[in-house]
This record gives C-alpha cells, structure tokens and sequence, in this order.
C-alpha cells in the first residue's frame, strides 16, 4: 500500500524537484534522451511499416532505434533509414550475426552495402555462433579463432566509422568475461560490448563483479525485468526483483552511454510495450532515489 501511494504521488515530487532545481545539469544514462527501442521490427503485432514505425517512436518520444531485422526486412533497409531520418531519429545500431568464414557470409555484406551506400556511422550488435568443433578447442584456441572471424567485421566497420558491440546471446560466446578476452586479443578501439539483461537470465550473481570490467568497453546497456530462479524467462523492467540493484550500480558506475528498452513480445504492440518499459524503468529510477534521470521523463519546466 506505501508503494502504491507514493507512486501516485510521483508526478507532484517530481515537479518540485523541478522548480527548485536547474534542468540543464549534465544528462546521465538514464536521461529519456538516452533510451534506444531495441527488438520493435519483428517483434511488433501491428508489423508497421518503416514510415509508421518512425512516427510512432517520435509521437512516445524515443529518439534512438537499434534495428533488428529477418531476411524479409532486407529490402526495407533503406526506406528505414530514411524514414528515420525524416523523423529526427537517430539509428543508434544494427544488428548482425555471423560465424565462421564471416567474410563469405552474404548478411554481412549486405549490411555492410546498405551502411555504406547510405554513410551511416553506427553500432553493429553483432552475435556471433559458435561453429561445429568449437566447443573442442581450448580456451586460448576459441579466443583467438573468434577473435579473427570478428577482425574481418571490425575492420569493414572502422572504414566506415562504426564501431562494433559484441552481443550476448547465451553460449560462450554470452559469457562476459569471455568477451574481454576476445577484445583484449583484437586490441581495435572500435570494439566493444552491448550487454542485455534479457539474455544474461544467470549472470545477476555475478553482475557485480563483472560489470566494473566491461563498463570501459559498454557501448550499450540493454534492460530487462529479471527475477531470482527464472532461467528461462524475463519480464518488463521494473516486474522483477534483480533488475533493481543492477539498474542502481550501472547509475552509481557513471556510466553514460546508452540505454535499449526492449520489446520481445509478436503478438503485443510494440507501442505498448515500450510505453510499459520506459513506467517500469521510472519506478526503478523512484526507487533507486535517481531523481535527476526521473526528471526528464516529465515536460521541462522553467
């Protein structure tokens, strides 16, 4: 009941705060302005055209995309830049996988053409598979062999001024620690980490002691609800019981960069979804006492 009635009050403390306060301090991670809509192409029961997807992240206010796609969004690659653009919309990142001989595979190419036939600096979230005798090699082996599938990519995206996030997916190539390695090996500054809650369902133990490793190499930050002993499934932000203190040591760290809310769900509006992410993410943000993040989730006033 205390819960209920203080997130009634929400709106009134934040006010407040507001008019006693500056708006123009420094933005932190969890400033609106930093959300990015992740996993909202496929996974969206109204299958929007780019031009109504567009419309609809500026009419809720997200201002950052990271595009997933599937074989039939491919001829739609440009059209959605466009449309985005059209909108003020920034393409934070693509997605791409890959696996052995990245070099041949046909997907890479045809992202790698759309971003340069379009000059777009962006993110690549790329997941690589593990191929068949992978899981034979040693530790030193799996490092350096991963290591030169994803050289390839990483240079294609260096001439053209994106950077590469590596994303977890489960497996070991899921595993963050196994992911420092992997960049440490490559030594490009253009290599980094895109780490997802919805996909890390076992990692929350540990999350505390691995994060301060990979947050030089954070490039984004994707959230999710979590909850103790549910391995196989996620929840909205703010539904779980982990996600909090994880959400409080990304905010204490300093982190800045940006932050992906996800809507995993076919047969849901990905409007709705989002709109369910960013309240869960406010009661997070209450309840973890960040207030400045929580102001810009409210109209400025002067």
């Amino acid at each position: 009941m205390r819960r209920k009635y203080l997130l009634h009050w929400l709106p009134i403390v934040f006010i407040v705060s507001v008019v006693q306060s500056s708006y123009g301090q420094k933005k932190g991670a969890f400033h609106k302005d930093n959300l990015v809509a992740w996993c909202i192409v496929p996974f969206d029961a109204m299958k929007r055209s780019p031009e109504e997807r567009a419309a609809m992240l500026k009419e809720i206010g997200i201002t950052r995309l990271a595009y997933d796609w599937r074989e039939e969004h491919i001829p739609t690659f440009d059209a959605e830049y466009r449309a985005l653009s059209n909108q003020g919309i920034k393409l934070e990142a693509f997605w791409l996988t890959a696996s052995r001989n990245a070099a041949n595979n046909t997907h890479v190419k045809t992202v790698f053409d759309f971003l340069q036939r379009n000059q777009v600096k962006t993110q690549i979230w790329l997941l690589m598979f593990e191929w068949k005798g992978f899981d034979e090699l040693s530790q030193a082996e799996k490092v350096a062999q991963m290591a030169e599938e994803i050289r390839y990519i990483a240079q294609k995206a260096d001439a053209l001024g994106c950077q590469v996030a590596l994303y977890n997916h489960g497996g070991w190539f899921g595993e963050p620690e196994n992911q420092l390695e992997i960049i440490r090996h490559l030594g490009l500054k253009n290599v980094g980490i895109v780490y997802n809650f919805h996909h890390a369902r076992s990692h929350h133990h540990r999350f505390k002691t691995f994060y301060p490793q990979i947050q030089p190499y954070l490039l984004c930050l994707n959230i999710a609800g979590l909850k103790e002993g549910e391995v196989n499934r996620f929840f909205r932000t703010g539904q779980g019981n982990v996600e909090q203190e994880m959400i409080r040591q990304v905010w204490k760290s300093g982190y800045k960069g940006p932050i992906g809310i996800i809507h995993h769900d076919e047969n849901t509006d990905a409007k709705k979804g989002l709109l369910e992410e960013i309240e869960g993410l406010k009661r997070v943000l209450f309840e973890i006492g960040n207030k400045k993040a929580l102001r810009s989730y409210w109209p400025q006033t002067n």
